[in-house]
């Protein structure tokens, strides 16, 4: 009786300890998480004006980013937050899961910017702020009149003029002479900066965020893109012989760079029209208003609520006027201001095609943010349940956008119309599997080698192509010196480093979604689907997004899929095309390797 009653008294000391260690630490995150959030706000509104009013010869604004952004990474790099998380990640098995998640994250954005080598973060950050305002101020221009980044990818969507596609592809990759400098220089100072930390390099410290190594990264995309190899190597063929016949050419063994519709030939889709169906002709009938507000109406069928009066008043989602004296960032993005209710969205949507499934998933993004700020997940838990995730929302509903019965629905397709399914298929796959080779390869080797590496700056754009024409069987259509830095020509190279495979984890993981979608919710055919209305669809979508990054990424798949990341279900969905091309190439010569 005596053993049981300290048995007993020993169990409820114990557990007394370990309410008071789990409320110490509870009140360190709390005030963490509030100081957190005031200085990722003044972070994040300054880095928006950086990215939405871009003006020669402005270094206030920029001066104010650097200034916000090194306050930013003083706090979360701070000594004493990384003295204290660690500290308390000893203890880890008294406290809660959801408090070790916040301390290891707390660690891992120390890792960008440790206090430890304060001298290299505040380097870094003016370094990414020039970078920035390199990239985005960057004049282009053909024939001296100046062109914006939509004038040139319309060029190179539509002309079928081999000399002007030339003009126009090499014009784009002008501002690498301008950024390769800097690309090196950042690529120093990242380096050291998480090393501070103790991780190998920024490559390795980016993986760390998946739970993964360097090595587990490489070996998943690699496996990702041998997934996928099969159906690219025949994507490959028949668009050699497609290009050579658009323009008159002898069919080449790589496809010149300026033949795709791509600057980066990561998106080959404006190679076809889906047959029977001119989406662009039927949205130049409408107006980019009109886009964003029918995109805000389908969130809306699925059982989300309105977008924020604010997301309108403080968005830019449209071209700047012409008579205006400043520029913006042409990329597409969807930004969390305050991790809270200050959602906004970058943008310059016009009545097209590509915007029309633009808008569709910056808003997935958006509605992304909406769902997890809740009261549940803590501030610095607001993000996605993996990087991969938050793409391949946006990326699942840009899919179902152009299916023909959610188009249908739309009005942008009569209900009698007809189209060729094939076609279709192959006008996705042009999306979907052409990019992996380009994200899961060209980027992820580039990047491993940048920051794994350490490849010189005079072999910047020989590695470069190097992997463009092992991974794509694409080559440059006049001599790359190494005078130019054909990498850095792509904004993730220089403000979202070492973390572009995240698009490609995407692909994968959207097409699970939209498997499961489709058979266990819709009920339809995953190639014939319409969202549009379903409250089921929309309570699955909100479960996955819920949490945020709360959760396990690899154990919140499995309970709502049953099943780990895979890419059967992006395989079955196009194994159609698979067989069609087949007998479309027979007898044509392919020069790609069957297997990598």
């Amino acid at each position: 009786m005596i053993a049981i009653i300290l048995m007993t008294n020993m169990n409820c000391n114990k557990t007394n300890e370990n309410k008071e260690l789990q409320n110490e630490v509870q009140k360190y995150l709390d005030s963490y998480n509030i100081e957190f959030q005031k200085l990722l706000t003044v972070n994040n509104e300054a880095q928006w004006k950086l990215n939405t009013m871009i003006i020669e010869g402005d270094s206030i604004t920029s001066k104010q980013a650097s200034d916000a952004a090194e306050k930013f990474a003083q706090f979360t790099g701070s000594k004493i937050n990384i003295e204290k998380a660690r500290k308390y990640l000893k203890t880890k098995d008294k406290l809660s899961p959801l408090q070790v998640k916040q301390l290891e994250t707390i660690l891992f954005m120390a890792g960008a910017n440790p206090e430890t080598v304060s001298d290299i973060v505040k380097q870094k950050i003016k370094a990414e702020t020039n970078q920035i305002g390199l990239l985005y101020g960057y004049k282009y221009l053909i024939d001296n009149k100046e062109v914006t980044t939509n004038n040139i990818d319309d060029i190179l969507r539509k002309s079928n003029k081999l000399e002007e596609r030339l003009k126009v592809w090499s014009t784009s990759k002008e501002v690498g002479k301008t950024l390769k400098n800097g690309l090196e220089n950042l690529r120093n100072l990242r380096n050291k900066s998480v090393q501070a930390l103790g991780y190998k390099d920024f490559f390795d410290y980016q993986a760390s965020e998946y739970g993964m190594t360097s090595d587990e990264i490489m070996q998943s995309c690699s496996q990702m893109i041998n997934d996928v190899w099969p159906l690219y190597r025949e994507l490959h063929t028949w668009a050699r012989y497609e290009l050579a016949a658009r323009y008159k050419q002898d069919v080449p063994d790589y496809i010149p760079a300026h033949w795709l519709p791509n600057r980066w030939g990561q998106d080959w889709t404006a190679m076809v029209n889906s047959s029977g169906i001119n989406l662009d002709e039927k949205l130049k009938t409408k107006n980019a208003e009109w886009i964003v507000k029918q995109g805000e109406e389908f969130y809306k069928s699925l059982g989300f609520s309105e977008l924020p009066k604010s997301f309108y008043e403080k968005s830019s989602l449209y071209p700047l006027p012409p008579e205006v004296k400043y520029k913006k960032n042409n990329h597409a993005s969807a930004w969390h201001i305050d991790n809270n209710l200050d959602v906004r969205s970058l943008m310059s949507v016009e009545p097209n095609t590509e915007w029309w499934g633009t808008v569709l998933h910056e808003l997935g993004h958006i509605y992304y943010y909406i769902s997890y700020s809740n009261n549940d997940v803590p501030l610095i838990l607001r993000s996605g349940a993996n990087r991969a995730y938050h793409e391949a929302m946006g990326s699942l509903i840009g899919l179902a956008a152009l299916q023909k019965p959610f188009l249908q629905n739309f009005g942008l397709i009569g209900k009698d119309e007809t189209s060729n399914d094939t076609i279709n298929l192959l006008k996705e796959s042009l999306d979907f599997i052409v990019h992996i080779p380009w994200g899961a390869g060209v980027m992820t080797a580039f990047e491993h080698d940048l920051y794994s590496k350490n490849i010189t700056i005079n072999e910047f754009n020989k590695t470069w192509w190097n992997y463009v024409k092992k991974y794509q069987g694409i080559i440059p259509p006049t001599d790359r010196g190494e005078e130019y830095c054909d990498a850095a020509t792509k904004t993730h190279i220089n403000d979202d480093a070492a973390q572009y495979y995240d698009y490609s984890m995407s692909n994968v993981l959207l097409f699970q979604f939209h498997d499961h979608i489709s058979k266990q919710i819709l009920k339809q055919d995953p190639h014939n689907t319409n969202y549009w209305g379903s409250k089921e669809t929309g309570k699955f979508l909100k479960d996955l997004m819920y949490p945020g990054a709360s959760v396990d990424w690899r154990q919140h798949l499995k309970n709502h899929l049953g099943s780990e990341m895979s890419a059967k279900p992006m395989l079955e969905y196009f194994e159609p095309l698979l067989i069609y091309l087949k007998k479309a190439n027979k007898g044509r010569k392919y020069t790609l390797p069957e297997k990598l």
